[in-house]
């Protein structure tokens, strides 16, 4: 009998150079980390990706660049020096693939465009991330997280009916990760076949429009953008989260009127709702949204959150605690299942998530650690060539840190 072989992971083998900051890029390069890739990033000498300094909540260090980088090579240099530029070029010339996210034009200004650079090396896969995309009117204007959701009216449907929100997560940066992540895994399975790479582009804006489906098309379909209702569903009732006795709150969704009847009968113990006309149907209980939240609100304020959940379990109805964020770290779930490794950093070893791409019988993820800014520079320069004199020359005149 042939023995078992773990399957490696599916990128090992890739190299990655990244001129990245904040979260897009780099939460791109990183789900490249975790399935195998060697992610090279290239930060400023004076501070490195500006998301180092967001705060200091990770044991002081910044949370979101723990989130972003882990696993990657950090190389400091100074990008507007020939000799800095000449070097990156010089490890682009080795890559599989490059990925930037820097201000619009900036790139393009050093040669580190996704055209020219696969003009160069026609087997790169090179990606530009952007906010608005290379053309039109607004291909020039400064493109923040929250600002896009604004323009891609994400805002305008997040929130309550009297105040709009914005999503409490970079939902445009994630967005626009996820669209450069599976733009890279699509380009080198095209390379496979071709042998040729080639560019890939992607915008904040652009993703953020595509996760806007739904609104998008009831707004332009159906005449109107569906209604802020908090945590509420615009078009099916009840969906909603309400209090119950011990202060927690829970989220319960009915589907379809077979779902109600039994919600009335086995949960709210009222079994003449189920045909009472304001609310047999779904339409019903929409043009009647006001007195449906009302009785289920009555029958859950009287159970415990653990109650609540369990009856609706039992009676088959979707329902959900309304978790904090430290609910969350501590959720059964993910411990069940053993979703949670320990990430090396500088301040220590730190708990993180595994990536949700699982694939039984491969090697695990690889979780490396979060680098210092310029943790890899020597290493990589010897790797280049360069001497000791040539490096302390570098590291002078202040082009590497």
């Amino acid at each position: 009998m042939t023995p078992h072989r773990t399957q490696p992971l599916p990128l090992d083998g890739i190299t990655v150079v990244a001129v990245e900051q904040a979260v897009a890029a780099p939460f791109a390069t990183r789900q490249l980390a975790d399935l195998g890739a060697r992610v090279i990033k290239v930060e400023r000498p004076d501070g490195g990706d500006f998301a180092r300094g967001y705060d200091t909540a990770a044991a002081g260090l910044a949370s979101h660049f723990v989130w972003c980088n882990r696993g990657k090579e950090s190389i400091a240099i100074d990008l507007k020096d020939p000799r800095g530029l000449h070097i990156v070029r010089r490890l682009i010339a080795d890559a599989d693939v490059f990925v930037q996210n820097l201000a619009q034009g900036a790139a393009a200004r050093m040669g580190l465009d996704a055209a020219a650079l696969c003009a160069a090396h026609p087997a790169l896969v090179a990606v530009d991330i952007s906010g608005y995309g290379a053309g039109g009117p607004y291909a020039d204007k400064r493109a923040y997280d929250m600002l896009v959701q604004c323009e891609a009216g994400l805002v305008s449907v997040t929130g309550t009916p009297e105040q709009p929100a914005k999503a409490g997560i970079p939902a445009a940066d994630i967005a626009a990760a996820m669209y450069a992540f599976s733009g890279v895994l699509a380009a080198l399975l095209r390379r496979g076949a071709t042998g040729l790479g080639g560019p890939v582009e992607v915008s904040m804006l652009d993703s953020l429009a595509e996760w806007m489906g739904h609104p998008l098309h009831h707004g332009m379909h159906g005449g109107t953008a569906p209604a802020r209702t908090g945590v509420a569903h615009a078009v099916i009732a009840p969906y909603d989260a309400y209090p119950t006795a011990d202060g927690g709150q829970v989220l319960l969704s009915v589907q379809n009127d077979r779902e109600w009847r039994r919600l009335a009968e086995q949960v709210l113990k009222r079994p003449e709702l189920a045909t009472d006309p304001d609310l047999a149907t779904n339409r019903a209980r929409t043009a009647h949204r006001e007195r449906t939240d009302q009785v289920v609100a009555e029958a859950l304020a009287v159970l415990s959150t653990q109650e609540a959940v369990e009856r609706l379990d039992a009676a088959g109805i979707a329902c959900a605690r309304l978790n904090t964020v430290s609910e969350l770290a501590a959720h059964p779930q993910l411990a069940a299942r053993d979703r949670w490794r320990d990430v090396e950093t500088a301040a220590g070893p730190l708990r993180a998530l595994l990536p949700p791409i699982t694939m039984p019988g491969g090697e695990d993820p690889r979780m490396g650690s979060v680098p210092e800014l310029g943790e890899h520079t020597d290493a990589l320069l010897r790797a280049l060539g360069m001497t000791e004199g040539a490096t302390a020359v570098l590291r002078r005149d202040g082009v590497i840190a």
